[in-house]
């Protein structure tokens, strides 16, 4: 490539460019900023995860009968005076919340990179913390497809049983409605995960879901922008069911677009969007999937994310 890589732009920038994610525990927060992670890399990428917020330890919510959701149980306060001094790439003393325990370990420095990604339960939850937030996406699987995800996470990963990760979830589902799901009418962007429609199975055997992508319109655009798919890849190499609709929508009187993705893709046709977005946006090499025969919808929604945060960055930078 012959033209200068707008990595290199962003490095040199001052700017402090923040991506804040929100959504239940164990709703996949995390993979859809992989590929963010992924393009840009460590050296640009940090990662600031809230539940190291907390307020109580996992004895102390019990105590009070709190669960993480709740406000009250979070110093969302102290979150927002260290997003105000990260944005100005400030560093700060992180507290460290430590899962396997329960309690907190002792609070180290974190410097912020040139992007800065938030995750969390109340990522979206008060105006300062939006106001600080370029990019703000909310990711929104169904009761069950959660239901199943979190049992698998807590009981592998935490040492939770299945008995104590049901009752766990029948007892946050109030709270989840009354502080987690409100949080999507702020976001730009929602996620939304569903068991395809080619087979539940497939779900935990190849990740395969359908992604119901929810974006509301593009208020700032540079030219040239030009994302399309190769039918005759689609048509010629694929060899699994997918699926691709689209729909317009009202949600709390934001005007959406919704696309509906199901299955899986050929690798190829997604490397072609990959080419696609290097030549557009300037940022290269983009190679999130490598050496994958196939792609699913969730995959596909990824790189999508991953264009278009790519192009609020740069009409950022012009705007500079």
């Amino acid at each position: 490539m012959n033209y200068p890589n707008f990595k290199d732009t962003i490095a040199a920038s001052p700017y402090i460019f923040t991506l804040g994610v929100a959504g239940d525990s164990g709703s996949g927060k995390t993979t859809f900023t992989e590929g963010i992670r992924s393009i840009f890399g460590t050296d640009l990428v940090s990662t600031l995860t809230l539940d190291d917020y907390h307020r109580l330890d996992r004895e102390g919510r019990m105590k009070q009968g709190l669960t993480a959701l709740n406000p009250k149980a979070n110093r969302i306060d102290q979150l927002e005076q260290d997003l105000i001094l990260l944005k100005r790439g400030v560093p700060i003393e992180k507290p460290v919340y430590n899962h396997t325990t329960g309690v907190f370990d002792p609070p180290v420095i974190f410097h912020p990179q040139k992007i800065l990604i938030l995750e969390g339960l109340h990522t979206l939850f008060t105006p300062t913390l939006r106001r600080y937030l370029d990019f703000k996406l909310f990711v929104d699987p169904t009761k069950e497809v959660k239901s199943d995800w979190k049992i698998r996470r807590d009981m592998k990963i935490r040492g939770y049983t299945r008995d104590a990760v049901i009752k766990e979830m029948a007892g946050r589902e109030p709270e989840y409605e009354r502080y987690i799901a409100p949080q999507k009418e702020f976001a730009d962007a929602v996620i939304g995960i569903d068991y395809s429609e080619y087979g539940k199975h497939l779900g935990e055997e190849r990740n395969v879901y359908r992604i119901t992508l929810s974006q509301n319109r593009m208020k700032q655009s540079i030219e040239n922008i030009d994302l399309s798919l190769d039918l005759y890849s689609i048509l010629s190499l694929s060899e699994r069911n997918f699926s691709l609709k689209f729909l317009t929508s009202d949600y709390i009187g934001q005007k959406m677009g919704e696309m509906i993705i199901d299955g899986e893709l050929s690798a190829h046709v997604v490397q072609k969007l990959e080419h696609s977005i290097e030549q557009q946006t300037r940022v290269h090499p983009i190679s999130i999937f490598k050496n994958r025969n196939y792609v699913t919808a969730g995959d596909l929604a990824q790189l999508i994310l991953c264009w278009r945060i790519i192009h609020r960055r740069i009409f950022i930078e012009r705007r500079q």
